[in-house]
């Protein structure tokens, strides 16, 4: 399997080491804006090598791994799927768009090009994907971070939050998944990924809260429904590399891209 990776951050960077060292995976594309990023990536994933843009050997592509930003990857997605060519979608935020979605899984469709969208950092979508099978009365999302994961956030600074301030747990949004994927781009995947599996964006609800007292990730999910009720709460270790993130997102990823390879689906 040939694959490309767009986006040579901290997952994507993790990713291309993990794909390295799997004897199906026989030569791995590097994209990013930084050219200097991936090159740098490059020196130490054996199986590398540096492309300038996605479209430059999806001829020769069996899968595009997308880990760059919600902008990056409403350019990327659409441009994979028409060569038909499957994709695991990181950035998921940017499904929020219902248009955008239905373009993308329609052309999917039509090319016959597999969309692959990792459980990222919760647990319980599992047992949220089965729910969805009966009715389902409600879905919330409650996420809670240390001071760090917001540092950055233009919806934190616009409102003068001063981070360094805030002493005790302190919501900062309540509200819908289809807003709070808009304002925490970078902070809130799992609504995105949650409200796809369930119930949509408009419907599931999600709450976002800093605590300074905590040094991990924190999310809740809540689901009420025709099968009963179930509470998922997943405590993740930040990325070292990128405190936004968590650990198991990016071990989400690898994980997929293990079953993807080998073409093993357990617990599906």
């Amino acid at each position: 399997m040939r694959i490309t990776i767009v986006g040579c951050g901290s997952r994507g960077s993790k990713l291309a080491e993990a794909a390295d060292e799997m004897m199906e995976v026989k030569r791995i594309y590097l994209v990013d804006s930084d050219k200097a990023r991936a090159e740098a990536l490059a020196q130490v994933v054996k199986k590398a090598e540096v492309v300038e843009d996605v479209e430059e050997e999806l001829y020769h592509c069996d899968l595009v791994i997308e880990c760059a930003t919600q902008a990056a990857a409403k350019q990327v997605i659409p441009k994979v799927v028409a060569r038909g060519v499957d994709i695991m979608i990181m950035s998921v935020g940017a499904l929020v768009d219902d248009d955008f979605r239905q373009m993308v899984t329609d052309k999917a469709k039509q090319c016959d090009a597999k969309v692959y969208i990792p459980s990222g950092a919760i647990c319980g979508t599992d047992g949220l994907r089965a729910s969805t099978v009966g009715e389902i009365q409600q879905v919330e999302l409650i996420t809670t971070k240390p001071p760090v994961s917001f540092e950055g956030v233009k919806y934190v600074e616009d409102r003068g939050i001063d981070l360094s301030k805030i002493k005790e747990k302190t919501v900062l949004y309540t509200g819908t998944a289809r807003e709070a994927v808009q304002l925490f781009p970078r902070n809130v995947n799992v609504a995105a990924i949650v409200s796809i599996m369930g119930i949509g964006f408009d419907k599931t609800m999600v709450t976002i809260a800093v605590d300074p007292n905590i040094k991990i990730n924190s999310h809740e999910l809540r689901i009420k429904g025709e099968f009963g009720e179930l509470t998922t709460h997943t405590y993740n270790v930040p990325s070292p590399i990128n405190p936004k993130t968590s650990n198991l997102s990016v071990f989400s990823a690898i994980a997929a891209l293990q079953r993807i390879v080998k073409n093993q689906w357990v617990g599906i």
